[in-house]
């Protein structure tokens, strides 16, 4: 059963890759709340209106509801507000070492509190995906590279701090929603859990703004083709990957399921030379083959 999950794990990952693109341009214009902010009703207004149509909502409880809205302000709302303004900070290709930790935080979590074991050639398939997403990162760049996904901006510094504040968010936010969604006895439909989730985290960017927050502020105003670049990113990214996450998270390990989620900058790659018609430096293809051989050691486990 598990090993269908695994390939859900990899879907949500392909998305986040596709999505990825679509917001560099977008964060820099609005800033990294009002870029969340947006993205956060773009993507309640596509939830809500699945879980009303299909009746999804009615699997939603007291408790469901609680955990999961605690779960959308740790990981949407704290977790990719400071992903974005590390990425502002930082580029993008920093801030996806940084973020690329989650899956080692998720593993090592998921054993303190569910028993979580990865041994053997699992174990080998783990370094080598998390080792191999972090290589293609860091050594993805080619020096005479300016594009927006490369820039940074001032000290590097509290970027790596907000880095990996929102790769551990990621971590504890996953942990928290596999009980809810591996009930037998209640259970909750994906797609409202998400819509709970996206919501919650919307309310408090909101509150941020209405409280008059100078950072909550845009930097730009919000144009159609930006919005156009948002709504998609939604959709792509929180709409349909992180449903395709709770989805894996009914059955799935916490820790397996963080690890085939985080190759998505090594799915990057090609996008990018299919972009920007030049391919990646070698280290990035180094890093890519060993992904692909961890990916394969890890779904290959049943």
């Amino acid at each position: 059963m598990s090993f269908s999950y695994d390939y859900l794990a990899l879907a949500a990952a392909a998305c986040w890759a596709v999505a990825s693109l679509l917001s560099a341009n977008a964060a820099r214009h609005l800033g990294a709340f009002a870029f969340s902010r947006w993205r956060m009703f773009c993507v309640s207004v596509m939830l809500w209106s699945v879980a009303l149509l299909t009746g999804g909502w009615s699997s939603l409880s007291s408790h469901s509801l609680s955990i999961m809205a605690i779960s959308g302000l740790i990981g949407i709302f704290i977790g990719d507000t400071a992903l974005f303004a590390a990425m502002n900070r930082l580029g993008p290709r920093r801030a996806g070492v940084l973020f690329a930790t989650h899956a080692l935080f998720s593993a090592v979590l998921a054993y303190l509190v569910f028993g979580e074991v990865i041994a053997g050639w699992t174990l080998v398939g783990c370094f080598l995906l998390v080792g191999g997403v972090m290589t293609a990162i860091f050594m993805g760049k080619r020096s005479n590279e300016t594009h927006a996904w490369e820039q940074d901006n001032g000290s590097p510094w509290p970027g790596i701090a907000l880095g990996l504040l929102s790769a551990l968010c990621q971590s504890v936010a996953t942990l928290m929603v596999k009980p809810v969604m591996m009930s037998e006895i209640d259970p909750i439909d994906p797609v409202s859990a998400s819509a709970v989730r996206m919501s919650t985290a919307f309310l408090a960017h909101i509150a941020l703004l209405w409280c008059g927050l100078a950072v909550a502020r845009p930097l730009r105003r919000i144009n159609w083709p930006v919005f156009g670049m948002v709504a998609l990113n939604a959709f792509l990214a929180m709409g349909v990957g992180m449903t395709l996450i709770l989805l894996a998270l009914r059955h799935g390990q916490v820790g397996m399921v963080a690890m085939l989620s985080s190759v998505s900058p090594v799915l990057v790659l090609p996008l990018l030379w299919l972009i920007m018609k030049r391919r990646p430096a070698n280290g990035a293809w180094l890093g890519a083959l060993a992904t692909v051989i961890g990916t394969l050691l890890i779904v290959g486990r049943h």
